[in-house]
């Protein structure tokens, strides 16, 4: 991961390796660079590639601790691991600044769970879903 700017992280290279929303589904390493945007005034952050956005992460910010509401990719862009490579870009990030995050999207969660490397940034005392929900 590369800083390009204050508030963007493009992946590079092996941390391109996120899965889909099966969670199953790798991407390729020649993928095209994911670059996340932090647009704090309305709380989301952004993915782009050739700067077109492709997927996006609603959150909202108490003190230190971040709390990702729902993670969306556009349609077009569906099936490419776009999800999770944003949400570990994400989640990095949040770590580097000494953040921790209360999951409520269940997409996150269920991300979150099948990467216990991001366990320590999940916040202790208020972690959110635990899993996600599945057929409701």
């Amino acid at each position: 991961m590369a800083g390009n700017a204050e508030g963007m992280v493009t992946l590079t290279g092996t941390e391109q390796d996120g899965a889909d929303m099966d969670l199953s589904v790798a991407t390729t390493p020649d993928a095209e660079d994911l670059i996340i945007i932090e647009d704090s005034d309305v709380g989301i952050y952004e993915a782009t590639l050739g700067g077109v956005t492709v997927a996006g992460v609603v959150y909202s910010k108490t003190g230190s601790r971040v709390t990702l509401l729902a993670t969306s990719v556009f349609p077009e862009f569906r099936g490419r691991g776009i999800a999770a490579r944003l949400l570990g870009g994400v989640l990095d990030k949040l770590r580097a600044q000494g953040e921790t995050v209360t999951v409520t999207c269940p997409f996150a969660a269920e991300f979150v769970s099948a990467h216990p490397e991001y366990a320590d940034v999940r916040d202790s005392a208020i972690p959110g879903n635990s899993t996600a929900r599945r057929g409701h």
